[in-house]
């Protein structure tokens, strides 16, 4: 399957790098709206990698008034994040 990359999603990129950063989220296949810190997927210390990440990945700083527990609440919550940090 040939897919564009304009196809993929901010939400498709944070999903993946979740998937393959925290084991219990593939035991649990988790979706866009599943709860990432209540489930117990991510901690402290994963929500730091995912900082890191969503940093690098697309550029960005992200100030202390964006590290609150609602951002990181699911793949969806954090795409919002992103997507209104974006330039475009």
């Amino acid at each position: 399957m040939n897919t564009n990359l304009s196809d993929v999603t901010t939400s498709d990129v944070i999903r993946e790098f979740i998937l393959q950063q925290f084991p219990l989220a593939r035991e649990k296949s988790i979706g866009n709206d599943d709860s990432l810190l209540h489930n117990g997927l991510i901690d402290s210390m994963g929500t730091l990698d995912v900082v890191m990440f969503l940093e690098e990945r697309y550029q960005l700083v992200l100030d202390d008034d964006d590290l609150v527990m609602e951002n990181f609440a699911t793949i969806s919550t954090l795409a919002r994040l992103v997507e209104s940090r974006l330039p475009y």
